[in-house]
């Protein structure tokens, strides 16, 4: 989601240099380093998504009769959750608002999602009813669909992966909504959003390997984008 590293400020100074400075003596008389170089946290993220994403869809598609999904409660408390979301935090620190927002809230994601499985959370046990808990699921599915089309707006003006990746999350999660509420087509449509689930995985997965190969001097190839022209303000 960010495409450059960042820049951070200590002091006051156009002086650009690693974060591991080479010896003083190295350094113009009268000059020090003043500024710091951060690394891309947007691969991190990426990964971390896209990696919870797949194996929860592809439990959501029953792969190879896999009917109970609680193996992802790590991948989500840990990697979909707290990587994603440290790297939110890195991301704020490179004044990209969207990616920030994007990884926190899909980080807190991740780890409210793993929490519900948790059986020390008693959440799960609190419904006497599946009806209700289905009803409850949805509307916690349904919410987030409406989180992911807000930032799907926020991505028109970027590029066309980040633009696609939140189209397919969209339709993911509008998918996953319907089966809860959903009686007599809820395996069907579970199903359906667990194929859109791989589908924006694998979408997030080119993205990330994209940001990560972005820096010309250290790559042999770069992996497109499809950048949109930004709006020029006078």
């Amino acid at each position: 989601m960010s495409a450059h590293s960042h820049i951070e400020k200590i002091e006051k100074e156009p002086e650009f240099v690693s974060a591991n400075p080479p010896p003083p003596a190295m350094y113009p008389l009268g000059q020090s380093p003043y500024y710091r170089r951060l690394g891309d946290p947007g691969p991190l993220g990426l990964y971390g998504f896209a990696a919870t994403t797949f194996i929860l869809s592809m439990y959501n598609v029953q792969a190879r009769g896999i009917l109970t999904p609680n193996v992802v409660v790590g991948m989500a408390l840990f990697v979909g959750g707290l990587a994603q979301f440290v790297a939110g935090m890195w991301e704020f620190a490179t004044a990209n608002t969207f990616a920030a927002t994007a990884f926190t809230m899909y980080g807190g994601f991740w780890m409210s999602f793993a929490t519900i499985f948790l059986p020390g959370s008693g959440i799960t046990a609190a419904y006497t009813s599946e009806s209700e808990l289905n009803s409850a699921l949805g509307i916690y599915l349904f919410t987030w669909m409406i989180v992911t089309f807000l930032l799907f707006i926020a991505t028109l003006r970027r590029n066309m992966g980040l633009v696609v990746l939140f189209f397919f999350l969209t339709i993911t999660f509008a998918l996953l909504g319907a089966g809860k509420f959903s009686t007599a087509h809820a395996v069907t449509l579970d199903k359906a959003g667990g194929g859109f689930g791989i589908i924006t995985a694998m979408i997030a997965f080119y993205v990330g390997t994209a940001e990560m190969l972005n820096d010309r001097r250290n790559s042999w190839f770069v992996l497109p984008l499809g950048q949109i022209p930004q709006r020029e303000i006078v």
